[in-house]
């Protein structure tokens, strides 16, 4: 698709007539000149990428003027800048600062915390997952030891105990599971991991955390706070809009925040932290995305629905759908239509992970998938 045109695009996705359902099913209607002003949606422009479960908002306007803010300081290093930020975050989850390690991204995290356990021994965890931290901790020697998911596609948590040995020196769970989207009920996670991190590090991906409707259901943040052997590792990508800037943080007991901090190789930034600090402060904003989220995954949902394809319910800002073809032949066809969607997730081949958009994508994107898979 590179180098065409934005006419030219529309015209070979075959979408034109798409356009004229944006604002008019009855769903949704088009954003405020204050909402676009404020929220920063991406602009309708081809082709429409929904792989990477990006936030199709943000930076919002209070993000862009802190980082605009800061750049006169863009000359000095971060390290004297980034207490702040920690400080902020260490309130938010309700840990003192010596708990957090602020990283460029959560996935600098996981592949620290792979390096730092996992070397000399072997990582346990489920598979199709995210899978930066093991095949980070691969080039290390680290061995990965794969469990299957179960057969309605859950983490495996009883097969993964069972598994744990002397040689296993971590276990890493993605929660909610990226590609699938589901959620390990409550309080058997607490109860997994609880009694397997008296026996090795278990490693919580909670990338996905905010988009959980569940009441009151939990952090593994919370066994951090009684002393157990768990790191948690959140996202300032998702939610909070800055996929481009580049920040997480990592929570842990302070002798593993220790070891953590002292392997971090990706630092925080000066845009990045004021960003950070901006991202937290605006809740209009974070409820803002987590409210479109919802409604672009209703549409998606409501087509598969229509199509009668089977997927998952989703505790995040995707849904993964099983679509009847080789994912790969799937996508390329999606992308001569305009739309960029997930790669394949082996051993699951005929299921296709579609990220929400903005609701004009998801809506374009729906007339797409319904030409292709009707």
């Amino acid at each position: 698709m590179k180098g065409l045109s934005r006419r030219d695009w529309l015209k070979s996705a075959s979408l034109t007539s798409g356009l004229a359902l944006l604002g008019g099913n009855g769903i949704v209607s088009s954003l405020s000149a204050e909402e676009i002003r404020k929220f920063n949606p991406r602009p309708l422009a081809g082709p429409i990428r929904l792989g990477s479960n990006e936030n199709p908002y943000g930076p919002s306007e209070s993000m862009r003027k802190a980082m605009v803010a800061a750049f006169e300081n863009s000359c000095r290093y971060p390290w004297t800048y980034n207490a702040s930020l920690v400080k902020m975050i260490a309130e938010k989850e309700g840990v003192p600062e010596d708990y957090i390690v602020p990283v460029a991204g959560s996935t600098e995290g996981l592949k620290v915390a792979g390096i730092t356990f996992g070397q000399g021994g072997e990582i346990i965890t489920c598979a199709p997952t995210f899978l930066s931290m093991m095949e980070y901790a691969e080039l290390w020697g680290t061995d990965i030891n794969w469990v299957s998911l179960t057969k309605d596609l859950d983490f495996d948590l009883d097969e993964i105990e069972k598994r744990v040995s002397t040689e296993t020196k971590l276990v890493f769970l993605c929660n909610p599971n990226n590609p699938t989207g589901k959620l390990l009920p409550a309080r058997r996670v607490l109860d997994f991991c609880e009694t397997v991190s008296k026996k090795t590090v278990v490693f919580s991906d909670e990338a996905y955390y905010d988009y959980i409707t569940e009441p009151n259901y939990p952090s593994m943040v919370e066994l951090v706070k009684k002393g157990h052997n768990v790191v948690v590792s959140r996202t300032l990508s998702k939610v909070y809009g800055l996929a481009g800037i580049r920040l997480g943080y990592l929570i842990a007991k302070p002798d593993l925040a220790t070891k953590l901090r002292d392997r971090v190789v990706a630092n925080t930034n000066i845009m990045a932290i004021e960003a950070g600090k901006a991202a937290l402060l605006d809740k209009e904003f974070y409820q803002f995305s987590l409210k479109k989220n919802e409604e672009a995954k209703n549409l998606l949902i409501q087509t598969l629905n229509e199509l009668k394809l089977p997927y998952l319910e989703s505790h995040a800002n995707f849904v993964f759908f099983q679509s009847g073809r080789d994912v790969s032949e799937l996508g390329k066809t999606m992308a001569q239509k305009g739309f960029i969607v997930g790669r394949p997730f082996p051993p699951l081949n005929d299921w296709c992970r579609v990220s929400t958009g903005t609701i004009e994508e998801v809506q374009l994107y729906n007339q797409a998938i319904k030409e292709v898979l009707g």
